[in-house]
């Protein structure tokens, strides 16, 4: 039977840590690890992620495509087939979308011809498809333009 006060943990179970830079005794003085000269060695080392030792990195190396516009108007959309079931002659402006959960964020709304709709009702909206004011107008509803 062992006695608690004779336990120890099992061999190399406990790895003293690298005392770095503490003096050449301690087998890691002088460049304390870190080389000889070059970036690595010096004070305030900082790659990227993308960083590959100098050879030319992966973005680099594959072949580009397409095109990302960057006046782009990026719009809230919501389809008709969702106004309808707002009651007769209300109006719907991005107030009310919201309130109701239809939009969530900021953009500005455009409303889109998607489903059908019998019931005339006001919308107020920042843009229309052609065919959302089709359907919108033969419901007897009426249409406005938000200028954002």
């Amino acid at each position: 039977m062992r006695i608690l006060s004779t336990l120890r943990p099992n061999p190399k179970a406990k790895k003293k840590r690298k005392r770095i830079g503490c003096g050449i005794g301690s087998g890691h003085g002088k460049t304390a690890t870190r080389g000889h000269k070059g970036s690595g060695q010096r004070s305030g080392k900082e790659f990227t992620p993308a960083f590959e030792g100098g050879q030319m990195p992966l973005y680099r190396r594959i072949p580009k495509r397409g095109f990302t516009n960057i006046f782009k108007k990026e719009f809230e959309v919501v389809n008709i087939e969702r106004l309808a079931r707002f009651p007769p002659d209300s109006l719907i402006d991005p107030e009310v979308m919201k309130e109701n959960g239809l939009i969530h964020g900021n953009l500005p709304v455009k409303i889109l011809g998607r489903g059908e709709i019998n019931i005339p009702i006001k919308v107020k909206a920042h843009a229309f498809s052609r065919s959302a004011r089709v359907k919108i107008r033969a419901a007897g509803g009426s249409i406005e333009i938000i200028n954002a």
